[in-house]
């Protein structure tokens, strides 16, 4: 294992109602949906009709520019629903289950005798393939490129972000067997990024992969930022990442032979009555989890973290890739001078108010923004929380001003939207820098291309 990489800049936002490491176990929904919008770039071209019987496995829609990748149903019953939105775009793809949980038999494999052509193959067919993201752009991955190197990051430093070696715990053996399906798709060049505060045997004890050890605030567990310290992203260069819980669901794939959808997603938030793990299946309705937690109209549920995740309603749908359910209260109260106040019960990453004394106090926060958008001036404050060798103002002023050569040359490769959340977070400006970034991956895969 490698020296431990010290990351100094950064911001944890310490809010109230993290899991508890005991399983909160809901009763599965009926209802589940694969959305398109969470795969950055798709333009989904439907296979399966409403009324269609379908299996765990079974394709729903595939990718219009590259038809080979497919996205399938995450449980057995049946379509009841193509929900669209403006210009009839595809928002999600509904399926009822039947509570057979029937699976399409994609075979099981041999890893030791396994070669790349049939490993792609099979990430293709089973409609696994889009676990793997491709940087820059965050999108899914070219099948017929092969990567500089594929990261895995087994910790989150997000705000009440699950505790993967928890997740991780039984499922060592298909963990591992993802890792090496990813061998065979880049020999020798898998990257594990591991916490320094401790991980379990199946991340610190991996086989046939670099481990790299990183110690520090958020966003310390974000692959973007593991990456750019251990080996930048060149311009031209193309990196593949995989999250912890779609690394076991490839290992199930290859050892099993069935696209498994389980996943354990853990339910945080300060309005959260059940906080805790509970198991479920990629793309549930979030309705068993808000009764269970009693939800009203004055908390948000958010699918993800505070900083990266979407609102979602009551009866709306997990994401494809979120693990964590967040609850907090809705900002809609507003107060008279409070800028003017001491602000001991108030978080601040800037030490205007006073609680920054209080040492390790956790917090209650709200989606209030405190503020509207202002001229967005260069402060210094985006670089203070952003551990990487780039400067975040400049870049955003290149994305907005559409200068793509400059763009390019100030690090739009290296970063993705979670990278940079926590500028978002801190901007004076109040901006949304996501969707900033996000414009300038769209005009540069308009302009230049994958």
């Amino acid at each position: 294992m490698s020296d431990v990489i010290k990351l100094k800049k950064g911001l944890d936002i310490r809010l109230e109602g993290k899991a508890e490491t005991v399983f909160a176990q809901a009763a599965l929904p009926e209802l589940y949906a694969i959305k398109p919008g969470d795969f950055n770039g798709l333009v989904p071209k439907m296979v399966a009709k409403v009324g269609d019987k379908v299996k765990a496995g079974s394709v729903l829609f595939h990718d219009k520019q590259h038809t080979e990748i497919k996205f399938v149903s995450p449980v057995s019953g049946e379509v009841v629903a193509v929900n669209r939105g403006e210009r009839r775009v595809i928002l999600e793809v509904v399926v009822k289950s039947d509570g057979r949980n029937e699976s399409e038999d994609f075979g099981k494999s041999d890893l030791s005798a396994l070669t790349r052509s049939a490993a792609v193959e099979k990430l293709l067919q089973s409609g696994a393939w889009p676990y793997i993201k491709q940087r820059p752009y965050n999108i899914i991955a070219n099948p017929e490129v092969t990567p500089r190197a594929i990261f895995v990051s087994t910790f989150d430093t997000a705000p009440l972000a699950p505790d993967y070696d928890y997740i991780v715990s039984g499922q060592e053996q298909n963990f591992q067997a993802g890792l090496d399906v990813l061998n065979v798709l880049c020999p020798k060049q898998v990257y594990l990024g591991v916490s320094a505060e401790g991980a379990s045997k199946a991340f610190s004890q991996a086989r046939n992969v670099n481990i790299n050890t990183f110690s520090g605030p958020h966003p310390a567990g974000c692959v973007g930022v593991q990456i750019n310290h251990v080996a930048p992203i060149a311009i031209g260069e193309k990196v593949w990442t995989v999250g912890v819980q779609e690394v076991i669901a490839i290992g199930r794939l290859f050892a099993e032979g069935i696209h498994s959808f389980e996943r354990i997603v853990a339910v945080t938030g300060s309005e959260a009555k059940r906080r805790g793990y509970t198991r479920t299946i990629v793309g549930a309705s979030a309705s068993t989890i808000a009764a269970d937690n009693a939800l009203t109209d004055a908390t948000r549920l958010i699918s993800g973290n505070v900083l990266t995740g979407r609102q979602i309603a009551a009866d709306g749908f997990i994401g494809f890739f979120d693990s964590q359910i967040t609850m907090i209260p809705e900002g809609n109260d507003y107060e008279f001078l409070g800028w003017a106040l001491p602000g001991f019960g108030k978080f601040s990453a800037s030490r205007t108010f006073f609680s920054w004394l209080t040492g390790k106090k956790l917090y209650r926060l709200d989606t209030n923004t405190h503020g509207e958008h202002r001229a967005f001036v260069v402060s210094g404050e985006l670089d203070k929380v952003l551990p990487m060798d780039i400067y975040p103002e400049y870049l955003f002023k290149a994305i907005m001003a559409q200068d793509i050569d400059k763009m390019l040359e100030l690090g739009i490769c290296e970063v993705v939207e979670e990278d940079i959340a926590l500028c978002e977070f801190v901007c004076t400006s109040k901006l949304q820098l996501q969707t900033t970034l996000r414009n300038g991956f769209n005009l540069m895969l308009k302009e230049v291309g994958e």
